[in-house]
């Protein structure tokens, strides 16, 4: 069988995606990482050594734990980073000796459908690797079967919701990295620069906009909110939107015209409410220009919910104590964005911000693949990661001998 390159796999997975054809490069790169990540970690999968003389009476004994499978993982995955985050399902479940079936997203199957090949032919077992293809029904099937253990999904609150319902009739073991509505807290002490440069490229260039962890509500101190707005305006006008087959293209379409009409009505109802469009707002299709929205209302319905594009709502505030209590009335909480100078501010407000990773002077737009990655509140309370997910996916047994030490 002929296998696909790399190249051809990031061609594929631009045009099937959107994504700029640079961006997906750098998807493929992350789970190549991941794949050899978790075949590492299978290494480490350790058990340990108890000591029973804590206990009156077991001094003689001897206990031991083990990790075993759980058996079948079903793993949905969505469409945004969908080999990257296949990778962390599949990889983990792989590496943990589960069998895995996987649901490839509705909207862009095919480079998941070339990398399961890959798979097959680097030697995985028979039916360990499986992929099913389908849309929610398929997702629901899974999630009601006795025979899976665990199923694993990245997607909406909402089909988190209901996953879980269905998992629980079975008390399967459920795994959900759900919605994010990121918020960014820029301080009067802050670069302006490095912070207006995490707004663009992990907010409106990388991923077309569409990241559970890109920065969705941006707090600003007064003192320097108008320098912010004004240079990140003239940086969202430069992007260049187009063909993501093209190495210029540095923002493609949304995956679909109808992701592309539901972020322009959000947009619409902002301006309808008082907020200044300051740049982009136009569609073409399925192409939204990246844009940039001012004198947004800190309570706005707009940016209440997770806006799934290239749009940067500047709200304005008196301190970073007022922005730091208007970011935790969201429902959500993946991570966070701090900028500051002084690192006991930087702390402080990491610390009190309800997340589940505060990135200070940096994107929230970060996802290190060795760093437990997940949120709180609606957006779920697991984690993913090299170090964390493997042992999610395996389940410990104790052996106790009797009398060994006797």
């Amino acid at each position: 069988m002929l296998l696909p390159g790399f190249d051809a796999l990031a061609r594929l997975l631009a045009s099937e995606n959107g994504k700029p054809i640079t961006q997906t490069r750098g998807e493929l790169d992350a789970a190549i990482r991941i794949f050899r990540g978790y075949g590492e970690e299978a290494k480490r999968l350790f058990g340990r050594q108890i000591p029973l003389d804590a206990v009156p009476g077991l001094e003689r004994h001897f206990a031991v734990t083990v990790r075993e499978p759980l058996g079948v993982v079903a793993a949905i995955v969505p469409f945004n980073y969908p080999i990257e985050l296949y990778a962390h399902k599949a990889a983990a479940a792989l590496a943990a000796g589960n069998a895995v079936i996987v649901k490839p997203p509705e909207k862009c199957p095919l480079t998941l459908l070339e990398v399961a090949g890959i798979v097959a032919a680097a030697g995985a077992p028979p039916a360990a690797h499986q992929v099913l293809i389908g849309g929610p029904e398929v997702a629901k099937a899974l999630a009601s079967s006795e025979d899976v253990q665990l199923i694993s999904l990245t997607g909406s609150t909402t089909a988190g919701r209901d996953i879980a319902m269905l998992a629980a009739r079975t008390l399967k073991k459920v795994h959900l990295e759900l919605g994010g509505n990121d918020a960014m807290i820029v301080c009067a002490d802050a670069d302006i620069a490095m912070a207006v440069d995490a707004v663009v490229l992990g907010r409106l260039a990388r991923g077309n906009g569409q990241i559970c962890c890109a920065v969705k509500r941006i707090f600003i101190v007064d003192e320097v909110y108008d320098a912010f707005a004004a240079s990140l305006v003239e940086r969202a006008d430069r992007l260049v939107v187009g063909d993501p087959l093209d190495e210029r293209t540095e923002v493609g379409p949304l995956i679909t015209e109808s992701a592309a009409r539901a972020v322009e009505a959000a947009i619409t109802r902002a301006v309808d409410d008082g907020a200044i469009l300051a740049a982009g707002g136009q569609r073409d299709g399925a192409f939204l220009y990246p844009t940039v929205l001012t004198d947004v209302r800190p309570d706005e319905p707009a940016i209440a919910q997770e806006i799934f594009g290239p749009v940067a709502p500047l709200v304005r505030v008196a301190d970073h104590e007022e922005a730091m209590r208007h970011a935790n009335t969201s429902d959500f909480g993946l991570q966070a964005a701090v900028f500051t100078r002084d690192i006991g501010r930087a702390f402080s407000l990491a610390r009190r911000l309800e997340a589940g990773g505060v990135i200070v002077n940096g994107s929230t737009a970060l996802r290190s693949e060795n760093l437990p990655f997940g949120g709180v509140k609606q957006t779920g309370g697991t984690r993913e990661g090299l170090h964390d997910t493997l042992l999610d996916l395996t389940r410990q047994k104790t052996i106790i001998v009797m009398e060994a030490l006797a």
